[in-house]
């Protein structure tokens, strides 16, 4: 297979790219739902309330955290993570105006 070339793409099409990727796991989904659900941060409890493996949800914090859609703060010697609010309101105003594009021609295509 051969490699993806995003130099060809713009900064927009890799940004929700790289935002659907992160949504195309149901682990980060229900990582990022959690800590809406509890409205704070949260240090560690993520494997009761997901069902996996520590080093599974760690890979997914991981991920998420690269992102930048929640952010961790080291507290003695654990992480504690939340939702990064500026980053989140950036990436719903990149993928609602992707998500709210319509079709305006009438003519009956396909």
């Amino acid at each position: 297979m051969g490699l993806v070339k995003t130099e060809m793409f713009t900064n927009t099409q890799n940004s929700i790219a790289l935002y659907a990727k992160a949504f195309g796991h149901p682990a980060r989904v229900a990582i990022i739902q959690h800590l809406f659900k509890i409205k704070a941060c949260v240090c560690g409890d993520l494997v009761n309330e997901i069902g996996l493996a520590q080093p599974t949800i760690s890979q997914h914090l991981k991920e998420l955290k690269a992102l930048g859609l929640i952010k961790g703060t080291v507290e003695g010697t654990s992480v504690c993570y939340c939702i990064d609010k500026d980053n989140w309101t950036n990436m719903k105003a990149l993928l609602g105006a992707f998500l709210n594009e319509d079709i305006i021609n009438d003519s009956d295509c396909c």
